[in-house]
C-alpha cells in the first residue's frame, strides 16, 4: 500500500511532509529513529523540511496509529512503524544499537505475574539494556 493510501486510510491529508516522513520509515533499514535522525535523513535526501515540522508530523503519525514512540535510551524518544505486532527491545549501552525481539514464554510470564498481583494488563513495554557481546558489532563502527 502506498504512503498516500496509508495516510488517507488513517484519516490524514496527504501532505508532502507526512508523505516524506512516512516513506522514510517504510524504506529505511533503520527501524528506530529519533526526530533529529529523521530530520538529518530527510536533509540528506535534499528534502526541504524544518525540525519543528518533523516533530509535528511525527506526533500526527503517532496519533493516527502509524508510528509508535518509545523511550529507549536516556529519555530520548524513538519512533518506529506501528505494524500491529508486539515486540520488546534490547538496547546496547555502548553503541546504541536497538534490537527487537519477541518471546512467547516471556509474554506468558508477564501475564501470569500481572494476574498473580491482581492486575489486568492492557499494554506494556519492555526494554532490556546491556552491551553487545559481538566484538565486530557493526553499530559501533
Amino acid at each position: 500500500m502506498s504512503g498516500l493510501d496509508i495516510l488517507k486510510r488513517a484519516g490524514l491529508k496527504a501532505t508532502l511532509p507526512r508523505l516524506r516522513v512516512l516513506t522514510l520509515f517504510q524504506e529505511s533499514e533503520q527501524r528506530h529513529m529519533s526526530a533529529e535522525e529523521v530530520y538529518r535523513e530527510l536533509l540528506a535526501k535534499e528534502v526541504d523540511i524544518g525540525l519543528a515540522t518533523v516533530y509535528r508530523v511525527l506526533t500526527q503519525l503517532e496519533d493516527a496509529g502509524l508510528l509508535k514512540q518509545a523511550h529507549l535510551q536516556s529519555g530520548r524518544a524513538f519512533y518506529e512503524l506501528d505494524d500491529g505486532r508486539h515486540h520488546d527491545h534490547l538496547v546496547c549501552l555502548d553503541c546504541g544499537h536497538i534490537r527487537e525481539f519477541f518471546n512467547n514464554d516471556v509474554e506468558q510470564r508477564k501475564e501470569k505475574i500481572a494476574q498473580s498481583l491482581g492486575f489486568e494488563l492492557s499494554d506494556h513495554t519492555m526494554v532490556l539494556y546491556g552491551s553487545c557481546s559481538q566484538p565486530d558489532c557493526e553499530a559501533r563502527a
